[in-house]
């Protein structure tokens, strides 16, 4: 009996080590066991403006299921993120339109000959043409370091948001009332180190940033763009989405929105970079709920939606949710008050969209 009972014993210990030995850190998927509340949340407690989609639909019975996905959970206007102009835009826009007030569409610059003569000029008018096919803002710009990439059908390398040359641009957006969505940098666990020390390293090394190669920017200096261009644009709206990726140290972004009253932000695609730090998280939101609003970046699934809802409205403890998040990081809900969900999910961007 003692025989077998030690022989048990070596099994065990080394089943044990084998796995902690041999288990791949992108295969490691915990869900927790702590017995605390799982509230599901199928509609949001208020009417919703999403400042950030995308055309992921790509037939129109797609689309049809999104609306319908859309209106089932209170989503009462979604802001489709284009990048595009010309045919592209022209094409989305075409489809996107017919759902009313339901969709807004948002163009991108164009910047074919970027670095020619006459450029600006050529690129403000396909702008004014965008406008006037139905473009009501610009998004989303973006510039993780190596220049302005999000647009179609041409990318800018070595343009970022402050140079002179788009200047003329930025203006025109605000004598014709239209914000600008803008992508500057990406989270901060993106530029660490890939080591042991990155406790965001699964995420970080997917989308790992290499600011030592030449002419990338930095973190802070992509920041720098974004408030100097905002700064020279006073007239212009601008969104930092994403946080402007300051989930880190939220209070980078409210530095910038205290300096600048024409910036806000979307709190799309960072909820598993927020939502692990609850209590300070809450607090930034609760300041700063007339300047953010609410935002997806992450699809058109009904799961997804009410993952996000889970995450602003509930007080949930220590879960997962590894469909939409891949870092190890445990989410906690917000339990954000009524006024801040108000304003976030549809008051402040109601007022945004005033033109």
């Amino acid at each position: 009996m003692k025989i077998l009972a030690s022989f048990i014993l070596i099994l065990f210990l080394t089943n044990t080590l084998s796995a902690q030995e041999n288990l791949l850190l992108k295969d490691f998927r915990p869900q927790s066991i702590y017995n605390t509340p799982e509230t599901k949340i199928t509609r949001a407690k208020y009417p919703v403006i999403d400042f950030h989609s995308h055309p992921d639909a790509k037939s129109e019975k797609e689309l049809d299921e999104w609306i319908d996905t859309m209106k089932s959970h209170n989503i009462e206007k979604s802001i489709i993120l284009t990048y595009s102009t010309g045919s592209r835009f022209d094409s989305i826009y075409d489809m996107y339109s017919k759902y009313g007030d339901q969709i807004e569409v948002w163009c991108g610059f164009d910047y074919t000959g970027y670095n020619e003569k006459g450029w600006t000029k050529k690129a403000v008018k396909e702008l004014e043409r965008c406008f006037a096919k139905g473009a009501r803002g610009v998004g989303e710009l973006g510039d993780k370091g190596l220049g302005l990439f999000y647009s179609k059908p041409s990318i800018a390398p070595g343009l970022h948001l402050d140079d002179p040359r788009l200047q003329p641009l930025l203006e025109k957006c605000g004598e014709l009332g239209m914000p600008i969505s803008v992508h500057v940098a990406d989270p901060y666990w993106m530029y660490l180190p890939m080591d042991e020390k990155n406790d965001g390293l699964m995420n970080a090394y997917t989308w790992k940033v290499n600011t030592s190669e030449e002419g990338v920017l930095t973190h802070e200096e992509l920041l720098s763009t974004l408030s100097n261009a905002v700064r020279n644009n006073k007239e212009t709206t601008f969104i930092a989405c994403h946080l402007a990726n300051t989930s880190y140290d939220l209070t980078i972004l409210g530095k910038l929105l205290d300096e600048h009253p024409n910036l806000y932000a979307d709190i799309s695609a960072r909820y598993a970079e927020v939502a692990p730090v609850p209590r300070s998280t809450k607090a930034f939101f609760t300041k700063y709920k007339d300047r953010l609003v609410y935002g997806t970046d992450m699809g058109m699934a009904a799961d997804m939606y009410q993952t996000t809802f889970r995450i602003l409205e509930s007080s949930d403890e220590h879960f997962y949710a590894w469909d939409y998040f891949s870092y190890h990081l445990p989410l906690n809900g917000l339990d954000l008050g009524d006024e801040t969900l108000k304003k976030i999910y549809h008051e402040t961007g109601k007022k945004l969209l005033k033109r």
